[in-house]
């Protein structure tokens, strides 16, 4: 079912729930779903810079610029994964912004070398995704779906505690207690209602109608706040920090660049299943290829830039899910509304002052189905008894590590850094467990099964 640009929601909505990668939507339904996708990302964009700004009590005309060229590259970024310039982009619906995953190698580096050395070995490594994605077809043995399905689901595990520890800040402090946890259930009810409607427009506005829920309840309460005054233009500048460079912390950054490709393909995987399109066949991997590729190019013009690492997305794929919306159109207004508030930061001030229960209430849904994507694919490729202890030994290693990081203190520094996150530890031990264990074939299982 292919629409034409004009035509109208309610036909859309009339003939399917889904509306695919190619199809197109009117300009104002496509609009504002694109800005659903901003809202689910936009925190996860600017967390990252504010948090090392933060840490290494950076000055605030220096926080807002790095705020900003986040989510201007985040914009530009996520175009070219979007667009699918030859082979570089998956060309989906695939969302990119900052990376988590590096925050404590570019902390540590920081308190070395500033921003320069942050940028320069994040600019030096990146190249390691580049290389890395012409070669993922042959690699199809080691990417299987058993890791990518384990990969998603960690990713998901690993990202609902940041939502419930939203919802447990509540409104800070002098608020009442349990009012915070009240708007968060509110938000997630509205969701959930919305989400099981019959209605797609329900599916497709469920994320914006809670937000403007959550936002009324709590300017009904007293909590929401103007943003603070700032520039009302802010441009990138190129370099603008410099780059430095020192061999010995380039390794962990390139550890880091093949752990974001393993997230990648996992998200990218889910992308292509929720899209409607296979997860199997020379399309795949091609998609597949071209958005580790992009990653790697992605960051080295973050880094160009002054921005951090990017990797893609998966919260996006929650609002695939929820809104049954995978066209590429949403996400052409996604990347303008990211421009417009990385070159306006007074427009996006407006949404870095979302309160930490709807926050909260809304990323616990969408993190929710992101861990049941990983699910959704394991359970769809049938695994045998190797794929489900491959499963189980990662699982267990990921999520232990992640809910008990005091375990990294026997191991050196260097290697507790690298291994501080559960989609590190148990996606790595995924590719190697799928790698060194012997395949039982179909011979031995017929012999078993006698």
């Amino acid at each position: 079912m292919t629409t034409s640009p004009g035509t109208d929601f309610r036909a859309v909505a009339e003939k399917a729930v889904h509306v695919g990668v190619d199809e197109e939507i009117a300009v104002p339904y496509a609009a504002l779903l694109g800005f659903q996708h901003v809202l689910a990302m936009f925190m996860g964009i600017i967390t990252p810079p504010l948090l090392l700004a933060q840490m290494l009590s950076l000055p605030k005309t220096t926080t807002a610029q790095l705020v900003s060229t986040a989510l201007v590259v985040a914009a530009l970024t996520s175009f070219i994964q979007i667009r699918r310039m030859g082979r570089i982009g998956s060309g989906l619906l695939s969302a990119q912004g900052t990376s988590f995953a590096f925050l404590n190698n570019l902390h540590q580096v920081g308190q070395v070398g500033g921003l320069p050395l942050m940028f320069g070995l994040s600019l030096a490594a990146a190249p390691t995704s580049i290389l890395l994605g012409p070669f993922l077809p042959k690699l199809r043995r080691v990417f299987t779906p058993v890791v990518s399905g384990t990969v998603i689901l960690l990713i998901g595990l690993s990202l609902i505690p940041a939502g419930m520890h939203e919802i447990a800040s509540g409104y800070g402090p002098g608020a009442v207690p349990w009012h915070g946890g009240a708007v968060a259930v509110t938000i997630m009810i509205i969701l959930v209602t919305l989400g099981s409607l019959k209605r797609p427009w329900a599916r497709m506005l469920a994320v914006l109608i809670s937000l403007i829920f959550g936002y009324g309840i709590s300017a009904a309460l007293g909590y929401l706040q103007a943003p603070p005054p700032g520039l009302w233009v802010a441009w990138p500048k190129l370099f603008s920090y410099g780059l430095a460079f020192q061999w010995q912390y380039l390794l962990p950054f390139i550890f880091l660049y093949l752990v974001s490709a393993i997230e990648t393909v996992g998200d990218v995987t889910a992308t292509c299943q929720l899209s409607g399109l296979p997860t199997k066949g020379h399309d795949y991997w091609s998609r597949l290829r071209g958005a580790v590729m992009a990653d790697g190019i992605n960051s080295m013009l973050a880094a160009c830039c002054g921005m951090f690492p990017n990797t893609t997305y998966a919260q996006n794929n929650g609002v695939i899910q929820l809104t049954g919306v995978a066209s590429r159109r949403v996400g052409y207004y996604m990347c303008g509304f990211l421009a417009l508030f990385g070159l306006l930061p007074m427009i996006g001030g407006y949404l870095s002052i979302m309160p930490a229960p709807v926050l909260g209430g809304l990323s616990l849904v969408l993190f929710g189905f992101v861990a049941s994507g990983g699910i959704r694919i394991l359970y769809y490729n049938h695994l045998g008894s190797r794929e489900w202890l491959i499963l189980a030994v990662s699982l267990g290693a990921g999520v232990g590590v992640g809910s008990t990081p005091e375990v990294l203190d026997m191991l050196p520094s260097a290697l507790a850094a690298m291994f501080h996150s559960s989609v590190v530890v148990g996606g790595l031990l995924a590719l190697f467990l799928n790698a060194v264990l012997p395949r039982i074939k179909s011979t031995q299982l017929e012999d078993i099964h006698a």
